[in-house]
Order: structure tokens, then sequence, then C-alpha cells
């Protein structure tokens, strides 16, 4: 069966390279499938495409999509994603007006793995080890010595009922997971919608992002480890609603490090009623979460609606990213306004939080993430930007 499907993936990629046109020159929109491994550069032509099974861009490959294409993951099939390797490109340039769409038909969160894309930038795991194995479930080896390391573009695209659990328990799947990604690759104008895991993870790597949306994702909204270090991140937007835990939860895999992100205009919003993924007794409700050494540079900050009983803006989980990140001046957060009464910052337990002199303030005027709407971040004529 495999064979088959991928015959027929083949068949109907050569069938569809190029976008077609009626006796008035209006371009068609055509239908195939995506399954298989890339093992030669292929162009998916505007259209609506079905997924089934993990799609793999091998090394030295590119694929790319045209704007307004859509596709649908078949959860029929078992596990669905579309997975970069390192050394492979994915280019996906999708317009505000015409973004490619990547869903899944019952609208399930959790229904298929996302995007996952690796690379061959640096990493700093636990025990300052310099390459891991993912947590994807695919058991891939990340990290590398190249920074400058280029997976493609990503341009106004949308991933939607991602997260995927799978079924040893212990692995999950983002709507968008980047492993060691480096800063040649462009990450602009995403949203993860409605996921059942984090909606954005970074594993390391340089890659920086601009114009993020994370709407909806039932763990965390961003989220971090092993080192991750992009430096020019900025118009960072997620709506926390029905289910969700930290609006970010930032972790350098507890290795006490001098590099950290930089991230500006940054908005974290919690609809009221809205619960954690663990239930009413777990407390991942907070706006911003540090731990495990993790730190970095914010400004233009708005955060909104962390009103449960307990909650804070910024939360210190424990004693060393403490000491280490707060008291050592790695922890900055600049022009932070938060509204609903939420409290400012505080630790856990015996975890007493005083931020040094300039590395948190606050400010009245502050406005955040700003982020122009258009059918890339409208869902089902509702737009995401709340």
């Amino acid at each position: 069966m495999k064979k088959i499907l991928l015959s027929l993936s083949i068949l109907a990629t050569t069938l569809i390279s190029c976008s077609t046109s009626d006796d008035e020159g209006n371009t068609q929109i055509v239908a195939g499938e995506i399954t298989g491994s890339a093992t030669t550069n292929k162009t998916f032509a505007l259209g609506n495409y079905t997924l089934n099974g993990i799609y793999t861009i091998e090394s030295g490959v590119t694929v790319t999509f045209d704007a307004g294409s859509t596709v649908t993951a078949n959860t029929a099939n078992g596990v669905d994603a579309i997975l970069v390797k390192n050394g492979g490109k994915l280019i996906m340039n999708g317009t505000a007006s015409q973004p490619i769409i990547l869903t899944e038909s019952s609208q399930t969160p959790g229904s298929w793995g996302g995007i996952i894309m690796y690379g061959d930038a640096p990493i700093n795991g636990a025990g300052a080890t310099a390459t891991k194995t993912s947590e994807d479930g695919l058991n891939l080896t990340y990290g590398g010595t190249n920074p400058a390391h280029n997976g493609g573009t990503l341009r106004y695209v949308r991933v939607e009922y991602a997260g995927k659990k799978i079924t040893d328990g212990t692995s999950e799947m983002n709507a968008f997971s980047f492993y060691s990604v480096g800063s040649g690759t462009i990450l602009e104008n995403l949203v993860a919608y409605k996921g059942a895991d984090d909606g954005f993870e970074f594993y390391g790597g340089t890659v920086s992002a601009s114009n993020l949306i994370s709407y909806g994702n039932y763990d965390d909204s961003f989220d971090w480890q092993d080192g991750w270090k992009g430096q020019n991140n900025s118009n960072w937007y997620a709506y926390q609603v029905g289910t969700g835990n930290f609006g970010m939860e930032i972790e350098a895999s507890n290795n006490n490090n001098d590099y950290y992100p930089v991230i500006s205009n940054i908005t974290l919003k919690r609809a009221p009623g809205t619960n954690t993924e663990g239930g009413s007794s777990a407390t991942e409700f907070d706006a911003i979460q540090f731990k495990k050494q993790g730190n970095g540079h914010f400004s233009n900050i708005v955060i909104s609606g962390y009103t449960t009983t307990g909650a804070t803006a910024v939360r210190i989980q424990d004693a060393g990213t403490n000491t280490d990140q707060v008291n050592g001046n790695k922890i900055k957060l600049t022009a932070v306004k938060i509204l609903d009464g939420t409290s400012e910052y505080a630790g856990v337990g015996a975890v007493n939080v005083t931020f040094p002199t300039g590395q948190f303030t606050t400010s009245t005027t502050s406005n955040g993430a700003n982020l122009t709407n258009g059918a890339w971040s409208t869902v089902g004529g509702v737009s995401l930007i709340q």
C-alpha cells in the first residue's frame, strides 16, 4: 500500500507541479496527495492537497508550495506531519490575502504533527550536550555547529489542529517545531491555531521569528529549551482560550549561560474561563515562566487575563534560575504593561524574587504586538487578534 501511495503521489506531483489556466487566463486550483519522501526538488501549485503520513523533505531537496494552497491531514493513516530534515528546505511563501493553510478536516486539536524542521545550528542540551534526540517520536538527532543553517522560508502559514500526542505517552508534536534551526531560515507571519500541545517550540538553534500568533493551544503558546538564542524576534501574540498553560515557558536545560533570545513587542492574553491542561489542580497558569536557567531580554509587553488565584505575570520556578539569571542580570523585561490586577512577579516556595534595578520595568503606554489583520489571521470569519 505504501508503494502504491508513493507512486500515486509522484504521479500527482508530476501532474500538478505547474499551475494551469483556463481559456480566460484564470489560475485553476488543482488537487492532489502528499505522501512519502521528497528526494528531488518539487513545486506544489496552487491547490488543495491531502497529507497522508509523514511527508519527509530529504537533505539537499527544496519543496515549494504556492500561495493560497491548503493541505489537509488524513488521520486515518496514522501520524501525519511535514518533516524537513537537516539540509532540506521548505518554501511556503503565502501572502496576507492568500495564506498557506495546513489543517485537519474534523477540526480536532491534536489530530496531526504540524511542521517539524531540523537543522544543524548549535544547541546546549542538558549537561551541556551539543546534540540530542528529538522528543517528537521520530528519535532524530539534532544539534550542530552551523549557526547560519537555512531550512527555507515560511511566510503567511497557518497550522491548525496539530499537537499530536504520540502513543508512547511521552512524545509530543507541536504546531511548529524547530530543532536546531539556524538564522538563515525565514519565519514570518505564522499562526498556530488550536493545537493540543505548544503553538511554537524552539529546541536550541539561532533562528528568529516575527509576527507570530498562537491561538487556543492547549499547552504553552511559546516554548523553548536547549539554549535557543534567536536575536531578532518581534510581534509575538498569544490568545489562550478554553485550555492553555503558560503564555511563554522559558528554559535553558539547566545550563547557566550568557546567551539569550531577544524579543520585542509581545502580547499575552488569557480569556476568562480558560483552564490549564492538567485541570483545576494544575498551576501552569502564569503568563511567563522561567525555569532551568532560562533567560532573555524582552521589551514592550502587554499581559492580560492571568487572574486565576495564585497566578502571576512572571514566575521564577527555581532557586538556580533566580540566583544565576535574575540576580545575574540575564533576565530583562522592560516596558511591561499588566492589566486585570495580575501581580508582577513571584517565585515558588522559598524562592524570593527581586529584580535588580532596571531589569524589570513597567509602563502604562506599552502596546505589545503590532500585527496587521487579514485572511492569514482570520478563521471562520473571526479575527484571531482579539
